[in-house]
């Protein structure tokens, strides 16, 4: 008799789930950004494109994100500033998220995992060429404004870690972030 019960409340969920009215949004929207961090090469652009997940619920919105991050600074050295090198970092990764509709305000929080490369070019031959990968985990936090419903521009700050996901903390400690302003099109 239990679990018939169980059955009936799991059934009546689903169904009273299934009927809430889907709301009418983009579901797809594609970002570009202007990216801050306090590493070398400090300035930088982004692309990313989310697609939302269980637009059921209402307020609440659920996306996957795919993020590009591009980062590169020619840097003079030696005597006289003679010779100089290139320093070139790119990310990707994928991350979920999460956030709240409040009028035409929309916060939101986010993690996942990504890849980062960094490559050191030298043309001159005053130094060492080379190349270095790592896998991520990031946090980032958040806001989009939407004074029109396809065009939000937003804010965002990321934070990342090359160790593990429990040492995100220290990451934003020491400042292992970056600052990101952008806007989106929602299509």
């Amino acid at each position: 008799m239990k679990v018939k019960k169980i059955l009936v409340a799991v059934a009546t969920f689903a169904l009273t789930f299934s009927m809430m009215p889907e709301k009418a949004s983009a579901q797809w929207s594609l970002g570009a950004s202007y990216e801050i961090r306090d590493e070398e090469p400090q300035n930088g652009f982004g692309v990313r494109l989310e697609r939302d997940i269980l637009n059921k619920i209402p307020v609440v919105n659920l996306k996957l994100r795919g993020h590009f991050s591009y980062f590169s600074e020619d840097n003079y050295v030696g005597e006289n500033q003679a010779s100089y090198g290139k320093i070139e970092n790119y990310d990707y990764g994928l991350a979920a998220v999460g956030g709240i509709s409040l009028g035409l305000l929309s916060p939101y929080v986010g993690t996942g995992l990504g890849s980062t490369t960094t490559e050191l070019q030298n043309p001159e031959g005053a130094f060492q060429e080379g190349s270095e990968s790592n896998i991520f985990w990031n946090g980032f936090v958040g806001a989009e404004v939407s004074p029109i419903p396809t065009l939000k521009p937003f804010v965002e700050y990321r934070f990342q870690s090359a160790e593990s996901f429990d040492e995100l903390q220290n990451s934003v400690s020491t400042s292992n972030g970056r600052l990101i302003f952008g806007i989106s099109l929602s299509f």
